[in-house]
């Protein structure tokens, strides 16, 4: 990535997006929670629960972008970036906690006949129309920056989102996705309940929504945890710095390269280079200052950086290299 390339996860547009649908879920949640009580719907009282779990999870977002944005210190001293994915973690939580677990309920209770009459259909019917045109508003935003995103990164939108450390537009888009199609949900529950008179629909509706919540928060559960285990970074930005060092005179092999995401365009780089035997201590001191220089302005990703020197041939390091790959790096020729 070029050094001018502006970093997506310190803009603003991010923290626009999660703005965005917080406000839109938390109008949404309100009607259909009104809605719910009217008509006795089981599948919009569990998309009411839908919405207050996607507003919830906006605000968790937003003390994501916060948090993650405090710079390094003594304590941390490879910054906060990481709470970001933590406070992503937490609103996948909340996205099953709140939201499935209560559509499960709502659908297993309507299913064992204990739900309310459904009366005053047309007012699910109205009020799933407006909500459907409203989170269109936020889906739309979050849509119109994936593609942005992805566009810069030369990228398909499903590739981009696969490798992409920024976890806060992804939570947004997938939320407000599952949205929409929750509403289809509700919608053809009313509908079925309306025309069938019978509940069954209603509570299969509640059911499927809640299906769709644990996708959800699966998907995002898992995205999270492997950025807060330590994931490697970017295969693109990965194989270009190994290019890159392999290039300079004064490396004759790169023996390992290691990297991990540490925050949203934040990665650490530490490579083990055999350098050139005829540099003496003092010239090999200023090729690795030099060279750490030249990689940030390359690659505005690379954060921390450590240049090792080493051997090529040390059995030992050969020996950790091939656990972690299954094949030495081979000499450049």
């Amino acid at each position: 990535m070029a050094a001018d390339q502006p970093k997506r996860g310190e803009g603003g547009e991010s923290s626009l997006t999660v703005v965005l649908a917080l406000v839109v879920n938390l109008g949404i949640a309100v009607m259909k929670a009104v809605a719910g009580v009217i008509t006795g719907s089981a599948a919009l009282l569990a998309e009411a629960a839908h919405s207050v779990a996607d507003t919830f999870t906006e605000g968790l977002l937003l003390t994501a972008l916060r948090r993650s944005a405090r710079p390094a210190d003594r304590r941390h001293p490879f910054g906060y970036g990481k709470e970001r994915y933590f406070w992503s973690l937490m609103a996948a939580v909340s996205i099953f906690a709140s939201g499935a677990v209560f559509a499960f309920v709502e659908g297993g209770r309507t299913l064992a006949g204990e739900g309310q009459e459904q009366v005053r259909p047309v007012v699910g019917y109205v009020v799933l129309a407006l909500a459907f045109a409203m989170e269109l508003v936020s889906w739309t935003q979050a849509v119109r920056q994936t593609r942005r995103e992805a566009r810069a990164e030369n990228r398909s939108v499903l590739r981009y989102l696969r490798v992409s450390d920024d976890p806060t537009v992804k939570t947004v888009l997938l939320e407000d996705s599952a949205a929409l199609v929750g509403l289809v949900l509700a919608f053809a529950g009313l509908g079925l309940h309306d025309l069938t008179g019978s509940a069954v629909w209603d509570g299969i509706a509640s059911l499927a929504i809640g299906v769709l919540l644990v996708v959800v928060a699966y998907t995002l559960g898992r995205t999270n945890k492997g950025l807060l285990i330590g994931r490697q970074a970017d295969p693109r930005l990965v194989r270009e710095t190994y290019a890159w060092l392999a290039r300079q005179p004064e490396v004759e092999a790169v023996v390992d390269l290691l990297t991990m995401v540490t925050g949203t365009d934040r990665v650490l780089l530490c490579a083990r280079l055999d350098f050139d035997d005829s540099l003496g201590v003092a010239a090999l001191e200023r090729t690795c200052v030099r060279l750490a220089g030249e990689l940030r302005a390359e690659f505005a990703e690379l954060d921390e950086i450590f240049l090792e020197p080493v051997p090529r041939a040390d059995p030992h390091l050969r020996a950790r290299v091939l656990a972690r790959y299954g094949q030495i790096t081979r000499r450049r020729t």
